[in-house]
């Protein structure tokens, strides 16, 4: 905690604009000259202020405002839940909460939205702020959130990784300004790093510590990267060896979504499964060229496999999903909506073999019948979500059969499907916490 002697600038952001974050909420800052939007500082408060917001302090002591008399730590915790404008704004109001406001232990994250802030000198502004008694480190700071601020560029990112060794978690979704240089400086600098979200960001093609380690395909020095959490949803322009730079150097990953990486093929997932053995939860929904060697290559997951993504892999069958179902067992979600070589079949090897499921997804499976969900009712007994939106054989036999087995049963999709009310209000009566979503104006 800072002294009252210590003259050190303070962030501030108008009133009446949103943007800068701390966790919870958003504001942003903007030059009234420059229409854009900026950090400022200024120097801590005198101890009397003349503000119309707080002429309470000069008042009579029987007239103070009640939060006045609240000790130092019961404020830090109130202020732990303001975002980051208003906290700024409170360090602004007198000596002592401008102390409190920037007390370290509200400063483990930062978060900015919005499309029109300046994102690079606002981090610099507040990493400047933040590294005053520990000069050019930011040791507190575990977090930055900073996704959909399209004006963020690598200069942000340079910041981060220079003044923040302690950084845990990255987000910069949408930022599609940030490039590969950028991401290594990142991963390189801040090791204890573990959650990294670069969705939508498409100029990001591979993770390593250096571009010349990235040609390699080793690490440097053999230092590894600690990323556990790893989104690039929307990374069009990501290809196998991207993916297999990725598998060398994140050895130790457990959830990796590649949601929409269109340019992958089961070349990239063989990649993947030799160097991440670990992995938890896979989405690879929407890489058309995945198929069922593909899923071959993911049954080498087996039990460790918890989550399973192939939405709209047109190219996945019921082999595919035998080779799933037969290794790994402990499966609990799997989203294969889309997958229209899927059959009862494949239904029945997932049933038998994984009996521990909890939720499914396989609308727009037409070749899916009532013969499927009988096999699916049997044995997944802990089922609580099942979503068969568009298939086109499912009667309301087959529901009646699932709702009188799972009785656990929370959400069930069944839109655009030829169920009649009896059915949906048997399912209702079986499955008293279940939500159904349908598309049947007579049920209501």
């Amino acid at each position: 905690m800072r002294t009252l002697s210590t003259p050190s600038p303070a962030l501030i952001c108008p009133p009446n604009l949103p943007g800068f974050q701390n966790g919870r909420g958003s504001s942003t800052s903007s030059s009234s000259i420059t229409g854009e939007t900026v950090a400022m500082v200024h120097s801590p408060p005198p101890t009397r202020l003349t503000h119309p917001l707080i002429r309470l302090a000069s008042r009579p002591q029987k007239e103070q405002a009640s939060i006045e008399r609240l000790p130092d730590h019961a404020m830090v915790q109130i202020f732990s839940f303001l975002p980051t404008n208003q906290l700024c704004r409170c360090a602004r109001v007198c000596r002592r909460w401008y102390n409190l406001a920037w007390d370290p232990r509200l400063w483990r994250t930062i978060r900015l939205t919005g499309e029109t802030i300046n994102v690079d000198r606002a981090l610099k502004v507040l990493t400047r702020r933040l590294c005053q008694d520990t000069p050019n480190v930011c040791l507190m700071l575990e977090t930055v959130s900073v996704s959909g601020c399209r004006r963020l560029t690598d200069r942000g990112l340079y910041t981060i990784a220079q003044c923040c060794p302690e950084l845990r978690r990255l987000e910069v979704s949408g930022c599609y300004n940030i490039s590969n240089e950028a991401v290594f400086d990142v991963v390189s600098l801040c090791p204890n790093l573990e959650h990294l979200d670069v969705s939508g960001c498409s100029k990001v093609t591979c993770i390593s510590l250096t571009r010349e380690a990235s040609i390699k395909l080793s690490p440097l020095h053999g230092k590894q990267i600690s990323i556990r959490y790893l989104d690039m949803t929307d990374c069009f322009v990501l290809e196998d060896e991207g993916l297999h730079t990725i598998a060398a150097h994140c050895t130790q990953l457990t959830h990796l979504y590649l949601r929409r990486c269109v340019r992958l093929t089961d070349e990239g997932l063989r990649y993947l499964m030799i160097y991440c053995s670990s992995i938890k939860e896979l989405s690879v929904s929407d890489c058309r060229f995945v198929s069922d060697f593909g899923l071959r290559e993911i049954a080498k997951l087996e039990s460790r496999l918890r989550y399973l993504s192939i939405a709209h892999c047109g190219r996945v069958t019921d082999v595919g999903i035998r080779y799933v179902a037969k290794y790994c067992g402990k499966l609990r979600y799997l989203n294969a909506r889309g997958c229209e070589g899927i059959t009862d079949h494949g239904v029945e090897y997932l049933a038998k073999n994984c009996a521990k499921l909890k939720s499914l997804d396989i609308g727009k499976c037409p070749l899916v019948s009532d013969t499927g969900l009988e096999c699916l009712a049997l044995n997944c007994f802990n089922l609580k979500r099942l979503s068969l939106k568009s298939c086109e054989s499912i009667t309301g036999q087959g529901l009646q059969i699932v709702a009188a087995n799972c009785f656990d049963l929370q959400m069930l999709n069944v839109q655009d499907c030829e169920v009649s009310v009896e059915a949906l209000r048997f399912v209702k009566r079986h499955c008293k916490r279940c939500v159904i979503e349908h598309t049947n104006p007579a049920f209501f």
